[in-house]
């Protein structure tokens, strides 16, 4: 499969494959519900988003490696080496990781200041563990996920100005962060952080010290649910805004970010089901959904790329 994939995006040096390779192994053993979207992706495009998620997991795991050993001074020198070497040009054959995202980046004519924001909030994770109001937790979101979104957008190709489905992809980054900070809340507070308003929480009664005993306590206390169901409404309309953009992507591109899109917000669905018991179990999408889901993508992708194969195929895509 992946022999095929890299074929059809007409990437045949065996230096580079072995990173578009890296690439997509990460995608598949840490981003399930994402990896699985990228199926309904057409073969060319999926080494490119393979390579910005293995972008994203690279810098990701200098943050959250649990290696006692590894000091705050110490992750930021390695966050700093790893955009060192990214911004100083060249195609990093010695990296695989580094080496197919930055072809996907000139490939596909990513603006690298997307890159810079993205590094720039996971500098913000080495020393922030909290968040005083939204627009504190927006300026984060701007680096760790509008910039995501914003990067896959010339893969995915649009039906009208680039510009003007930016804003709902970038949305579309910032519902599925989102849903991973309610999802997450007691993961999170494993490493001492709160992806979460402050102000927002203190408004029912909610601090830190309530999250950690829920986290102890394992319960949700009655307060937090409030809390939570407010973060949880704020999240829909997130979504509700970013899906008027679906209709903005090439029609190979619809299916992928619609299942993607449907998948992520049935988390919260599960979250609003289980009472927003987050202290004691993790939200999921069981796997005969997520296949469900799938399979109709499926047919939806393979009927698009055969109606109008092509269509809106971002400048310098093979």
């Amino acid at each position: 499969m992946i022999r095929s994939e890299l074929g059809a995006a007409g990437i045949d040096d065996p230096r580079l494959r072995e990173g578009y390779r890296r690439c997509r192994e990460l995608n598949a053993a840490h981003g399930r519900t994402f990896f699985l979207a990228t199926r309904l992706l057409a073969p060319d495009q999926r080494p490119a988003v393979h390579a910005l998620y293995g972008f994203a997991r690279y810098a990701d795991d200098i943050l959250d490696d649990l290696d006692p050993g590894l000091s705050t001074d110490i992750r930021g020198m390695r966050l700093q080496q790893l955009a060192d070497k990214f911004f100083a040009g060249g195609d990093h054959l010695d990296d695989p990781v580094l080496a197919a995202v930055t072809h996907t980046a000139r490939r596909y004519r990513i603006d690298t200041g997307l890159f810079d924001d993205f590094l720039a909030s996971m500098r913000m994770d080495l020393t922030i563990t909290n968040y005083p109001d939204r627009a504190a937790l927006n300026l984060y979101m701007r680096g760790s996920a509008e910039a995501i979104g914003l990067q896959v957008l010339p893969v995915l190709g649009t039906v009208t100005p680039a510009e003007e489905a930016a804003p709902y992809a970038a949305a579309l980054g910032r519902a599925f962060q989102l849903t991973n900070f309610l999802r997450d809340v007691d993961e999170d507070l494993l490493r001492g952080r709160v992806y979460l308003p402050a102000d927002e929480l203190a408004a029912h009664g909610v601090d830190r010290e309530l999250l950690t005993w829920c986290h102890q306590n394992r319960r949700t206390d009655p307060r937090v649910r409030t809390a939570l169901a407010a973060q949880h409404e704020i999240t829909r309309e997130t979504y509700r805004f970013a899906d008027a953009g679906i209709a903005m992507l090439s029609p190979r591109s619809q299916p992928c970010v619609a299942a993607a899109a449907t998948l992520y917000s049935e988390i919260l669905d599960r979250i609003e089901q289980s009472d927003f018991a987050v202290f004691s179990r993790r939200a999921t999408v069981g796997r005969a959904r997520r296949l469900q889901v799938g399979g109709i993508g499926l047919i939806r992708s393979w009927r698009a790329r055969n109606s109008s194969p092509g269509v809106s195929d971002p400048p310098g895509a093979a």
